[in-house]
């Protein structure tokens, strides 16, 4: 990730020609957003049984599941944004939201590709010193490396494969450790 958003490593085009050199745009030129009001979850009687996630950009990530259909969130993907914390988080599935304090960041253009965003945002160093909406007193104003859609695209490609990739791993992990688990289970009755 370093090497990728400092440019020490590049990406080239098809013909194997580099990209032009990037810039920097600050978030608020590459992305609206839109408020949570008519997203928010009406109950918080959650079930595991229900379809659609009720999120939040901290921590916990999916709150619980409910089974409310009016007001789901479809424009994806999208990052979410704790107007309060600065957390946020890559989402690409429909969901509800439970906090006004939660926007939603769009593209604002077929330029921008989110998941090289969102990417770039967690390179972003922020102190937070007081408790107070972020986003458009500070946040937006942040500057990312930008380059072309085209780059940014294979980025986030190559990205997401390495997501994959380790969410992968994690599950095999898990699966040993549950494998382990019972195995000293039985070995102590």
């Amino acid at each position: 990730m370093q090497k990728i958003f400092s440019q020490e490593i590049r990406f080239k085009d098809e013909d194997g020609k580099e990209y032009p050199v990037w810039n920097k745009k600050k978030l608020r030129d590459i992305l609206t957003y839109e408020q949570p009001t008519k997203y928010l979850v009406e109950s918080t009687e959650y079930d595991n049984g229900f379809e659609t996630p009720v999120l939040t950009a901290g921590k916990t990530f999916i709150l619980g599941y409910t089974d409310e259909t009016e007001g789901i969130f479809t424009k994806l993907p999208v990052i979410i944004f704790d107007d309060f914390t600065t957390a946020f988080k890559y989402v690409d599935f429909p969901f509800k939201a439970k906090s006004s304090a939660m926007k939603m960041l769009i593209p604002n253009s077929n330029e921008v590709n989110i998941k090289f965003v969102f990417e770039a945002m967690g390179r972003i160093k922020f102190p937070l010193a007081e408790h107070k909406r972020y986003w458009i007193s500070e946040f937006q104003h942040m500057k990312i490396p930008y380059p072309c859609i085209e780059e940014q695209s294979k980025i986030a490609t190559f990205l997401t494969s390495i997501d994959r990739k380790i969410a992968l791993v994690q599950k095999q992990i898990d699966g040993s450790n549950q494998f382990k688990k019972g195995l000293l289970q039985q070995m102590f009755v």
